[in-house]
């Protein structure tokens, strides 16, 4: 994921109210993405329903499985590319 639009996705994450930035208490120049309530209770939701789908894999077939967990990868890769841009901000990249 590129810098600018991992940058572009901490924007929208923060401005829906599931992150904060604070600022790095080691180094000025970054900031830290924090999860808020909202987002820690996003992140609960998710991984119960991963729980779920993980458990129901007879009723819902195999197709219906791996959309799913298509979907959680694609969350979980902006997320990481997120936390990338943030550690290279931090590193001075």
């Amino acid at each position: 994921m590129a810098k600018q639009a991992a940058s572009r996705l901490v924007d929208e994450v923060v401005r829906r109210g599931y992150a904060e930035l604070r600022p790095h208490p080691g180094d000025a120049r970054a900031r830290l993405i924090v999860l808020t309530e909202r987002g820690r209770a996003c992140t609960r939701a998710a991984e119960a329903a991963a729980e779920v789908v993980g458990g129901r894999r007879e009723l819902l077939g195999e197709t219906e499985v791996r959309a799913l967990w298509g979907e959680f990868g694609e969350a979980l890769a902006l997320w990481a590319g997120a936390a990338r841009v943030v550690t290279a901000r931090q590193a001075g990249g």
